[in-house]
């Protein structure tokens, strides 16, 4: 009997779920996009019933068209978008307001008010890796529990939990029985000590969230439960961040080796084993994953914008159809158009971390056209991955030899080739640019002794390698371009 790994990658926009079989190949995937929410300025919500729905619909499609059935599927591999803060009434199983998703800022003027304390900066820091910043979950519980009638009370009653997208569809596959999280999830958090391995009471006291709402913590590689699906069981096996995902589904295991995922947002991580190394360049660190007995760590740098640039390219200002025409448009747009677009919708990430940044596009001509904004559009996401590249390198001291990418926008050969151009190291596509999902279903299939170790580093496929032909006057020439378009959206909303 033929057996496969299931897994649920639960994105910013939309849920997907894909069949591996024993070989780690796809044999069926499907996906489906949900409602974004964006009540004012600045905020950004899911309904966490359209995250459900649309998460178990993709799942039951990919069963129902595979034509396996449960005994056939040794284990569930979960990745989800992280940070993204969901509490509800674990007796109802409710919502007491919606998802407040990781792009989300509302809690800005909050973080301010927290960094003002060099002291408390400093802790957050040496204990749990993050910056203080509105993109982590902490600030978004304490918001729900002072501003969502009767939830301070209901929290402080022991009726209310929380967790991040990967405990809410844990919780529900399982009727309520778990409410788990891995290490990777949890150290997004900004309220779990990622050198004890545990939520840390300073921290919890501070932001004012009772103990009892949070979830138990646990490695990546662990029985989460069992998913109860179409009358039967099927144990979940895996769970880790989507980014941490990508860098395991990437091969990354050993210390310096780095991953960038292209997907709503822009994601950097550079594994660095079993020690936890600090950044003084504006990056972040986290915990990559857990797995057999060993927690490993990586260093960060977060982009809030890269897909989600293009998708309003296409949604928002309506200049494309489709993410995929970028391509071409920006194969025949002129060379230098000298113009430069800064995606900072929801401010910006690492290494600036400034939560009061606007987006701005610079170097207007009465000859531009959309063309040169969409090209434009397009080569940020390879700038803003150098900004993080650069500050990684010096952090770790190891200056990489190559970029190994995936996600959506890594289909994108233009992109790539300008990427490895402004880089100038050479960038490494694999065949299955899926690593997150990839990543998730490792994860379970180790777990459920489907794979071993060995048998997942045989698994890695190049489908093509990008080598810079950038001149360095060309390369410097553009990059100062970019720096002079930052210094221009920092600071814009203050």
């Amino acid at each position: 009997m033929k057996q496969y790994i299931l897994a649920l990658d639960q994105g910013t926009t939309s849920s997907r779920a894909l069949l591996f079989d024993h070989k780690g190949k796809v044999v069926s995937m499907a996906q489906q996009e949900f409602k974004q929410i964006y009540p004012k300025n600045g905020w950004v919500e899911h309904d966490p019933y359209d995250i459900l729905k649309s998460q178990l619909d993709v799942m039951y499609e990919v069963i129902k068209k595979s034509k396996v059935n449960n005994s056939q599927i040794l284990g569930i591999g979960i990745t989800n978008q992280r940070e993204t803060t969901i509490v509800w009434d674990k007796n109802t199983g409710n919502p007491v307001y919606n998802a407040i998703v990781w792009q989300d800022t509302r809690t800005s003027d909050f973080c301010q008010q927290l960094k003002s304390d060099d002291s408390f900066e400093d802790y957050v820091r040496e204990s749990t890796g993050l910056v203080i910043d509105s993109y982590f979950s902490a600030t978004k519980i304490h918001w729900i529990l002072n501003n969502v009638k009767g939830a301070r009370k209901g929290a402080e009653a022991g009726d209310l939990i929380f967790g991040t997208v990967d405990t809410w569809l844990i919780w529900n596959l399982t009727n309520g029985a778990s409410h788990t999280t891995d290490f990777s999830n949890a150290s997004r958090s900004m309220l779990f000590n990622i050198s004890e391995l545990k939520w840390d009471d300073d921290l919890l006291e501070r932001f004012d969230i009772p103990r009892q709402m949070l979830p138990d913590v646990t490695h990546s590689g662990f029985h989460f439960g069992m998913a109860q699906i179409q009358g039967g069981q099927i144990p979940i096996m895996g769970v880790a961040g989507d980014q941490q995902a990508a860098l395991f589904g990437q091969g990354c295991f050993e210390p310096g080796q780095a991953k960038n995922t292209y997907g709503t947002g822009c994601f950097l991580l550079m594994n660095t084993g079993e020690k936890i190394q600090y950044s003084k360049n504006g990056l972040i660190t986290t915990i990559a994953w857990g797995l057999n007995g060993t927690v490993e760590y990586a260093l960060e740098g977060s982009i809030f914008m890269a897909g989600a640039a293009i998708q309003w390219l296409r949604d928002g200002v309506k200049m494309i159809n489709s993410a995929e025409e970028t391509e071409r448009i920006a194969e025949r747009t002129k060379e230098d158009s000298g113009v430069y677009m800064v995606p900072a919708f929801s401010g910006l990430g690492a290494p600036y971390w400034d939560m009061y940044a606007r987006g701005g596009i610079f170097g207007l001509t009465q000859d531009t056209t959309n063309d040169d904004i969409i090209k434009a559009t397009l080569e940020s996401l390879a700038y803003q991955t150098r900004d993080i590249l650069y500050a990684m390198a010096n952090d770790s001291g190891v200056k990489l030899n190559s970029l190994q990418v995936d996600g959506g926008a890594s289909a994108n050969n233009y992109l790539m080739q300008f990427q490895a151009d402004i880089l100038n190291v050479p960038v490494e596509r694999p065949k299955n640019v899926e690593s997150t999902a990839q990543g998730a279903a490792f994860l379970a299939g180790i777990t459920s002794g489907l794979w071993s170790m060995a048998d997942i580093r045989k698994k890695k496929a190049l489908d093509k390698i990008f080598k810079p032909k950038m001149d360095d006057f060309t390369r410097d020439y553009l990059y100062t371009g970019w720096h002079n378009a930052i210094k221009r959206c920092m600071n814009w909303a203050r």
